[in-house]
């Protein structure tokens, strides 16, 4: 059984990655932002809340995303492992996720601040079937509209210039203690995500082990990569 984090500013490809690790290995996807988008979208109590703080940019409180992974996880459908991404966002989260779960590896998509807005800004929602695009990589094949659904395209209510420059203010200034814990405890395998998604996942597997090595221990200059 395999149990992973994968940890990244927004935009940096967690969503991507964990899809291509989860098919290849029979990993159960969770994502912590989904389930708060599926709140959001079925106008749930819980969804109230989210919609609120997502829409300012902030990021939902400990007890709240405590209780969601929490339920989630209780499900034991992951009989072959997981792969988490938008969680821990704290330092109590983690510590509350590391008392509950042993994790095989932690992995850390390292990407400036700049390319995020880059990528961020341009990236839409179908408001029906709730397909991802990107206009600079994944454009639709019809401007404005879903090709899976033909859908209106629209932008996410926290994907906005002022939302993304609250959430990377507090993303650095809450996770980075996150990741100094997750050093001490686990392995962090820091991956340049500025790369094609295809050569982030080249990487990532080499780095696990999951080739059928022993994961590669992080190298030295791993540290260098550390996000200030």
């Amino acid at each position: 059984m395999r149990k992973y984090v994968i940890m990244g500013v927004p935009g940096s490809g967690k969503s991507t990655q964990s899809t291509m690790l989860s098919r290849e290995y029979d990993l159960v996807q969770i994502s912590v932002g989904d389930v708060f988008r599926w709140h959001v979208k079925n106008h749930t109590k819980i969804g109230a809340q989210v919609r609120r703080v997502m829409a300012a940019g902030q990021l939902v409180g400990d007890d709240l995303v405590e209780r969601i992974v929490r339920d989630r996880l209780d499900q034991h459908d992951w009989n072959y492992g997981f792969i988490i991404d938008g969680f821990p966002r704290s330092r109590r989260q983690a510590e509350f996720f590391l008392e509950s779960y042993d994790i095989d590896g932690v992995i850390y998509l390292d990407l400036p601040d700049s390319e995020v807005r880059r990528r961020v800004l341009a990236r839409r929602l179908c408001s029906v079937c709730g397909m991802d695009y990107n206009l600079i990589e994944d454009r639709p094949k019809r401007p404005g509209f879903c090709d899976v659904c033909g859908g209106e395209l629209v932008t996410r209510e926290d994907d906005t210039p002022e939302a993304l420059a609250t959430r990377l203010h507090d993303y650095h200034e809450k996770t980075n203690p996150v990741l100094e814990l997750f050093r001490r405890k686990e392995f962090v395998f820091v991956i340049d995500a500025r790369r094609d998604p295809e050569a982030v996942q080249r990487e990532i597997r080499d780095r696990l082990g999951l080739d059928g090595r022993h994961p590669v221990r992080p190298l030295e200059e791993d540290d260098s990569a550390r996000p200030d």
